[in-house]
Formats: C-alpha cells, sequence, structure tokens
C-alpha cells in the first residue's frame, strides 16, 4: 500500500470507539496512508460528499446508524459505489458477517485487530479496486464511440458521441437514416466471407478540414449487423511535432511545449515530475538548440511550429 509518490491512499474509518480510532490510525499512518475519521455512520455519509477514500474501514456495530445501513447508503452514493468496504466485528457469528457482504461489503476483520493483517487485506482489496475500476473506465470510453451498421453502410444505431462525429461524414437522405460513405461500404463488404480482405480499419478525412476519422470493425452482433468504433485520429501529439520539427529530445519537447502553454518552470516540474532546477537545464538546451534568448521567443518558435503544416 501507499507508495506511490503521487499522492497517499485515503482510508476512511467508520468507528465509535476512541481505542480502535486510535490503534488504527497509528498503524495506518506508519504504512503511509491518509487516516480519516468518521464516530458515526452519519458522519461518514457527510464526509464522502466532500472527499473520496480509496478504501473504507467500517465497524459494524455501532449506536444509531449501525455499519450495514451506512455501508448501504454509501453505496447509493456514485462516487464512492466502487470503493471496497472493509468491515470490522467484534462478533464472529457468520449472519454478521454475511450481513456485512449482504450491505456491500468486500471483506471482514474480528476484533481484536491485527494491524499487519488488516494493512495487508487493504492492499488486496485497493489492487483490485483499482484494477476493476481502471477496466471500467476504459470500457466506458470505447463503449461512447460505438455505432452499429448494415454491410450497405446504413447506420443502425449509435451513440450521441459516435453521432457527432459521424454527421461530418455521413450522407443523411431526407428522413432517412444516416448512411455510411461509399469508401467505408466497399471496406465493409471487404470483410465479408471466410478470407477476409479488409483491414480492420478505415482513414477518412473529413472534407474542407484537415481532420480525420478513423472507423474500427469491432465484431458482429447480427445476421446483417456490424459492430463498428468511430474516433476522430489525433494525428502527431504536440510534443513528437516539436521533436521532429525543432530536433530536440522528446523530454526537451515536452519542456517546450508546457512553456508554450503559459506554464511556469514550477509548474512544468510538477507536471513532469522533475525538479525546476533540471526544468531550467533543459530550457538552456532547448534555448541553444532552436537560436533564442529567452522564454518569449521560444513560445513564439514553437506555436509557429505547431499550427504550420
Amino acid at each position: 500500500m501507499m507508495h506511490s509518490v503521487e499522492r497517499r491512499d485515503i482510508v476512511l474509518v467508520v468507528d465509535d470507539s476512541p481505542e480502535t480510532l486510535s490503534l488504527l490510525t497509528d498503524a495506518l499512518e506508519a504504512a503511509g496512508a491518509t487516516v480519516l475519521v468518521a464516530v458515526e455512520g452519519a458522519n461518514a455519509l457527510a464526509l464522502v460528499e466532500r472527499i473520496t477514500p480509496d478504501v473504507i474501514l467500517m465497524d459494524a456495530v455501532m449506536p444509531g446508524m449501525d455499519g450495514f445501513e451506512t455501508c448501504r447508503l454509501l453505496k447509493r452514493n456514485k462516487s464512492v459505489a466502487h470503493v471496497p468496504v472493509i468491515f470490522m466485528t467484534g462478533l464472529s457469528e457468520t449472519e454478521q458477517i454475511v450481513k456485512g457482504l449482504e450491505a456491500g461489503g468486500v471483506d471482514y476483520v474480528t476484533k481484536p485487530i491485527s494491524p499487519d493483517e488488516l494493512i495487508a487485506r487493504i492492499r488486496v482489496h485497493l489492487a483490485n479496486a483499482r484494477q476493476t475500476h481502471s477496466a471500467r473506465a476504459a470500457l466506458d470510453a470505447a463503449g461512447r464511440y460505438l455505432l452499429s451498421a448494415t454491410r450497405e453502410g446504413k447506420v443502425l444505431w449509435s451513440t450521441p458521441q459516435a453521432t457527432a462525429l459521424l454527421t461530418s461524414i455521413t450522407v443523411s437522405p431526407p428522413g432517412d437514416s444516416l448512411v455510411l460513405p461509399e469508401p467505408v461500404q466497399r471496406w465493409l463488404e471487404g470483410r465479408k466471407g471466410e478470407a477476409v480482405s479488409a483491414p480492420d480499419t478505415i482513414e477518412l478525412p473529413v472534407e474542407g478540414t484537415p481532420r480525420r476519422l478513423k472507423l474500427s470493425y469491432v465484431g458482429q452482433i447480427g445476421p446483417e449487423e456490424l459492430l463498428l468504433r468511430i474516433v476522430e485520429d489525433e494525428g502527431l501529439s504536440p510534443e513528437q511535432v516539436l521533436k521532429a520539427k525543432l530536433n530536440l529530445t522528446v523530454r526537451e519537447a515536452e519542456v517546450l511545449m508546457w512553456l508554450a502553454r503559459g506554464k511556469a518552470n514550477r509548474d512544468i516540474g510538477e507536471i513532469l515530475g522533475l525538479s525546476p532546477r533540471t526544468v531550467n537545464k533543459h530550457l538552456e538546451q532547448v534555448y541553444a538548440k532552436i537560436g533564442v534568448e529567452n522564454r518569449a521567443a521560444a513560445t513564439a518558435l514553437a506555436v509557429t511550429a505547431l499550427t504550420s503544416k
């Protein structure tokens, strides 16, 4: 747990016992976590409105709103629905454990708590939650740009984000659904039968603009329905452009790009994980390589390099 340079893991402990709170706070802080404390369920609910913890340790039995009810209410809040909840209980009766898992908990530990065992379990659940969360985010991002079409290029359905991109390349007969342009229809035809000759993606220029869209074949979802993904092809990143045009190293190009975006040396250092002194060194190299004396001239040259074709 907790060795990440960017930030410390945040553990929310919900318990009404001062002894437990002090034991857990000491152990978790020693392991490098930031500890938030709530002495009752209502407290915890108010706290997660302001800050999202990475993991929640929940006392099962508290006066007033118990841990199970608190967990159920927490899980209704979208921003903490994915956060693992570990129940702490002094009762080893099975029904308490089952109740905790039914309320949305992922694990339980019994009191008296062994801090080492608890920290080991937290590490496991943090890793699992992160993996699931990134997979879900990736799926979500991919899912936003999906559409389905027939081989003849007739769009059957598309998500709002895909529709926004499609309108710049499709022809739309009056009152009819969108139809993909001819090159796409030929591409879809080429994906027929056993020996598929067409590639998995096709690039499409947007007329009258430098923009390019990329359609990818995802799979077949019906006898005459193909699932496709559409994204805008960003082309080269600004750093790659600066590196190539001005003959810089990758790191120098990154520093120059942030300089051109108006960032101070300290900010550039924070963004790229460098010390201000290293940023200065890189900038001196950049000035020498591109033949300028100061920030303003370097910025002007970078902007010209990025905007000229």
